[in-house]
């Protein structure tokens, strides 16, 4: 084990128990294998399953695998119109999974996300069965101030980059708090706690995946 290795297992170590002490389930996954192999083992087959815009559900390979799998899922980015896109996410709130990431966490287990529409941090809140959360250990902030900096300020203009909307930090990358009817950070969420008890699972891996 290198010393890197090292240190993102003792740093999991210590997020699990801070997690389980807010009533989440969590895991700690070495690699992009163990994580999708822990997805397979949470997720019985048949069940119905969505996801948000995530890009770190995407990187790791875990949407090709559901898609590929015996699994009914609700993908929006397999619909054109968005009256069948509406329908997606109202499908995500009935679903038994409900995949995502989050923008940020703190080192005692509070997750903050950021959202433009709010169907993402709707459904991880309330809805669907259980929600998985799959969170690198990249956006692991000391506390809930350097957390909402990080989702403000890294996460949200790198998210913007992705897209033609007009907003002050798709053009130089920082936060400005801005009242852009195309801002993403119409929806700010934190998360102190998984209620009911073990809803949401959270799957840390040292995968720089995700914004």
């Amino acid at each position: 084990m290198t010393t890197q290795e090292l240190r993102n297992q003792r740093l999991a170590d210590k997020l699990i128990k801070n997690l389980q002490r807010r009533h989440y389930d969590a895991y700690y996954c070495s690699d992009r294998e163990s994580l999708l192999q822990q997805v397979r083992q949470l997720i019985p087959q048949g069940s119905s399953v969505s996801w948000g815009g995530s890009m770190s559900i995407r990187d790791t390979g875990i949407t090709m695998m559901l898609k590929n799998g015996n699994y009914e899922v609700y993908d929006r980015d397999d619909v054109t119109t968005q009256e069948d896109k509406m329908r997606i996410y109202r499908n995500a709130f009935e679903c038994n999974f409900y995949l995502a990431s989050v923008n940020a966490m703190t080192e005692d287990g509070v997750l903050v996300n950021v959202d433009g529409n709010g169907n993402r941090v709707a459904a991880i809140m309330w809805g669907a069965d259980h929600v998985i959360l799959v969170v690198s250990l990249n956006k692991v902030c000391q506390d809930v101030d350097a957390a909402m900096k990080r989702a403000r300020s890294t996460a949200a203009p790198t998210n913007m980059a992705r897209f033609d909307f007009k907003t002050p930090c798709q053009v130089d990358g920082m936060c400005h708090d801005c009242k852009s009817p195309d801002s993403i950070c119409n929806y700010i969420t934190i998360q102190r706690m998984s209620h009911p008890a073990h809803r949401h699972i959270v799957l840390l891996t040292p995968e720089p995946i995700g914004y």
